[in-house]
């Protein structure tokens, strides 16, 4: 039976990755980001209107006021939509979402081995620390991808002025001053990442304390009193 600090120790991590997994959830179902331009009729040198568009990783919405000639307001599946608009706007979301899976995936492996540490003494192998150290590492460094490359796709790319061309029934229309501004969805994503780092923090304290008293034990002869020797 594991005594009562190494209990604690992978009970704690299992409980802050498990709160990481329900913070990723919760930042899936919420907005992500929301981009804002001016939109001109196409040859037209005035703005007679603006989009604004908002976006999480599975649904999105645009709005539109006079632009280009009347409002209106979609909403909209973002893959299906996007596969309409170009191959790298649609590669660069699909591989956000895939790595959030992987996140999960990984943050539910690493639930599983420290909850079988909790009651068991595994050795040193994938089940031990060293597994919840890849499961939640690769988890942390996941999720900073995913915030690299949802960035990249809103700000670096047309993905947004895209979407707006999508509905405007066929009359070209040009976008300009295009502002994006990141959502709460999105900065959970860093909780979620500090909540990943925390529960490795908590193995590597048990993991550290443990080896140093195992290293206690194993002190060699020469560090022994003389007098002991003697005998």
């Amino acid at each position: 039976m594991p005594s009562l600090k190494k209990i604690l120790h992978f009970m704690g991590s299992a409980l802050v990755t498990a709160c990481s997994v329900g913070v990723m959830g919760y930042c899936m179902s919420t907005t992500w980001a929301r981009t804002t331009m001016e939109c001109t009729t196409s040859g037209s040198n005035f703005t007679n209107g603006s989009a604004v568009v908002t976006l999480n990783v599975f649904v999105g919405n645009v709005n539109r006021f006079f632009c280009p000639l009347f409002g209106g307001q979609n909403n909209f599946e973002v893959i299906p939509q996007l596969v309409g608009t170009g191959v790298t706007n649609v590669v660069l979301h699909g591989l956000v979402l895939c790595l959030l899976a992987l996140c999960l995936l990984f943050s539910g492996c690493s639930i599983l081995i420290s909850l079988y540490n909790s009651v068991s003494n595994p050795y040193e192998t994938y089940m031990g620390p060293i597994g919840i150290y890849v499961c939640s590492s690769l988890s942390a460094c996941l999720s900073v991808v995913v915030l690299i490359l949802f960035a990249v796709n809103v700000t670096m790319t047309s993905m947004a002025e895209n979407l707006v061309q999508t509905f405007t029934s066929n009359t070209i229309a040009d976008m300009r001053n295009k502002t994006s501004e990141m959502k709460l969805g999105y900065y959970l994503v860093l909780l979620y990442t500090g909540l990943s780092l925390f529960a490795i923090a908590l193995i590597y304290l048990y993991d550290h304390a443990a080896y140093t008293h195992r290293r206690e034990q194993q002190r060699p002869t020469e560090d022994a009193p003389k007098e002991i020797m003697m005998y």
